[in-house]
């Protein structure tokens, strides 16, 4: 959402002292692509800078993109992701009006469950997650540690509502299959997906019922929730859990999905409930469906 806190300063400013209080930054700090632009400015990166605003999805779609300007030959290396920074009252007041907030303050160690038959709805985090992408070829030349591969991706969206998840997962479904035809990879070579899992009572179980459509022996492959540990990031969250899916590669650890108390019965993956475990990733996914857009991609 760009710089909320400087927007509601703004604001706030004009109501109670004056246009003339307003901080001469307000509107450029306010611009979502301002926090490339800076680091542009400070690491003279001239290819391809602009802002993705795709609520959830938003780090997902710009590594989609990134990496297809790569493969067009229209840069060497992007750093791509996304940052936010919501918690402040008009942004958790929003999210509270949307009633897509846990309720459980009275035990917030335990209120983001995914997959957890009492789960009530997500916890509100903050961070930042960005990817170095490159070609081969350009990392190659320079030494670089190369730590994962980016396969593929693809990108479509639910045409249903603008929060709610359609509960028969179809446009998951869609774009996951696109996405492993993009990166030429079989359904049952993925052995591993960082999910979505907000903790909400409809998004949980429809994306589920979307991965099943796709892969037929949910036995194969361990899910986790990273957002069960940090909350829902918001722009942030997928460049948080490419970052977790990368360590899941790199590692050969898959971190836990906490408070797992009561599991849904529908969910019979291996959701790696409350321990982390030890897991050789062969093909790794991160989902990203939310609200009305899709994005999936598999390093």
């Amino acid at each position: 959402m760009g710089g909320l806190t400087v927007f509601s300063d703004g604001v706030q400013n004009l109501i109670e002292k004056g246009y003339k209080k307003i901080s001469p930054f307000f509107i450029p700090y306010a611009i979502t692509n301002m926090g490339s632009a800076l680091l542009a400015m400070d690491a003279g990166f001239m290819g391809p800078n602009y802002s993705i605003s795709t609520a959830c999805a938003t780090s997902n779609y710009c590594f989609y993109a990134a990496a297809n300007h790569i493969s067009r030959g229209e840069a060497d290396v992007i750093v791509a992701g996304g940052t936010e920074a919501a918690i402040i009252p008009i942004g958790l007041g929003g999210f509270v009006a949307c009633r897509a907030l846990s309720q459980r303050n009275d035990d917030p160690e335990t209120a983001s469950r995914p997959w957890d038959k009492e789960r009530d709805g997500f916890v509100m985090g903050e961070g930042a997650g960005v990817l170095v992408m490159e070609s081969l070829e350009h990392a190659m030349k320079r030494d670089a540690p190369i730590i994962a591969e980016y396969l593929g991706g693809a990108v479509n969206c639910d045409a249903y509502h603008m929060t709610d998840p359609r509960s028969d997962g179809l446009g998951v479904s869609s774009c996951i299959t696109q996405s492993l035809e993009d990166a030429g990879v079989a359904p049952e070579e993925v052995n591993y997906i960082n999910a979505h899992a907000t903790s909400t009572l409809a998004g949980d179980l429809a994306e589920v019922r979307a991965i099943k459509q796709v892969f037929k022996n949910p036995s194969d492959i361990k899910i986790n929730s990273t957002k069960s540990m940090i909350g829902h990031c918001l722009g942030a969250a997928g460049g948080l859990e490419a970052i977790a899916t990368v360590k899941a590669i790199t590692t050969g650890w898959v971190h836990p999905t906490i408070n797992q108390f009561n599991p849904e019965p529908e969910v019979d993956f291996d959701t790696v409930a409350n321990e982390k475990q030890q897991h050789e990733v062969n093909v790794g996914e991160f989902l990203y469906p939310c609200t009305n857009q899709r994005q999936k991609s598999l390093p």
